[in-house]
């Protein structure tokens, strides 16, 4: 949430868009714990009575790491819950010494100056921050988001509403920030008398699979495996109602599932591109890119199908 004091230029719709911030947290999955994956056989922090890694934990966890970002991106995530924005943008920026090529970093770092600036609604740096994830992955929710905005916060009204609506129709079934990017699209549009609907349905008619896994084949249709189960609507539906930490928490928990399985049914193609396609919405390359492999070991026939559906996930 951005700050009551935030001065909002006149006419711009900041209170709105502001909003997604947190939702978009799984979107982009780079503000969460094990943000790049754990290093090697690093063991986890000891942690707090209710779970929890302290931030004093966190800390001398990642000042000992000099070759893994995820430390850090965890010592971020735990200030920004915390809503110590400029303390997260520090150990973001520590990141990204290390990890300098990952787009999902370079987001989290424009999000959190963002709700870190008590004036300005878009930050020079936070804007940068944003370009920089996009010229790295074109794809990246949060940074598409807050790029569009910087259009409305331009009074370029028409051209936020036309780039959200191409994040809204490249975005998965389910996706948890859907809500709230449609919100915001209908906001902006009332506030600039757009007529919004029939664009806002063109869009959702674009949509692509639920992200995790498919259910039963009712949301992923021909692309669903009758041999996986995903979330079903009432799993989508409270998803909605979880803080952003409690979604990550699931999401992993439905991701591993769906590992497991793997290890019995190896040769399940559409299993593998799941797992291989949620590891990248989560913002887990590296496992992203062990889950490829492991599917073309078991699957040797079927490697250049698995090589290219996980390269058009970004997956190098």
């Amino acid at each position: 949430m951005a700050s009551e004091h935030t001065q909002t230029p006149p006419g711009s719709s900041r209170a709105g868009w502001v909003l997604l911030g947190a939702a978009l947290l799984l979107a982009a999955g780079s503000i969460g714990y094990n943000v790049l994956g754990s290093g090697g056989g690093e063991t986890a922090p000891e942690t707090a009575a209710d779970g929890t890694p302290t931030i004093d934990q966190l800390r001398a966890k990642a000042e000992a790491s000099t070759s893994d970002a995820g430390p850090w991106g965890d010592l971020a995530f735990a200030y920004f819950n915390q809503g110590q924005y400029s303390e997260a943008a520090t150990a973001y920026r520590r990141a990204l010494e290390i990890a300098p090529d990952e787009a999902v970093l370079w987001s989290a770092l424009g999000e959190t100056l963002v709700l870190a600036s008590q004036r300005d609604p878009l930050p020079a740096d936070a804007l940068a921050a944003f370009e920089k994830a996009v010229s790295l992955d074109p794809q990246d929710p949060r940074a598409r988001y807050f790029l569009a905005a910087k259009k409305d916060l331009d009074k370029d009204h028409e051209g936020a509403i036309a780039a959200w609506l191409d994040l809204l129709a490249d975005s998965p079934q389910g996706a948890p920030w859907e809500a709230d990017l449609v919100r915001t699209i209908e906001q902006v549009g009332k506030m600039n008398s757009i007529d919004v609907a029939p664009r806002i349905a063109k869009a959702q008619g674009a949509r692509k699979p639920a992200m995790i896994a498919p259910g039963s084949g009712s949301v992923a249709g021909d692309a669903a495996s009758p041999a996986l189960r995903g979330p079903s609507a009432a799993d989508v539906a409270a998803a909605g109602g979880m803080k952003p930490s409690e979604q990550r928490e699931m999401a992993e928990g439905m991701v591993a599932q769906l590992e497991e399985r793997l290890k019995t049914e190896p040769k399940n193609l559409d299993g593998w591109a799941m797992l291989i396609r949620s590891r990248m919405t989560l913002g887990e390359p590296a496992k992203a890119k062990a889950a490829l492999e492991a599917a073309v070991k078991a699957n040797p026939g079927a490697a250049a199908q698995l090589r290219e559906q996980a390269a058009a996930l970004g997956v190098k």
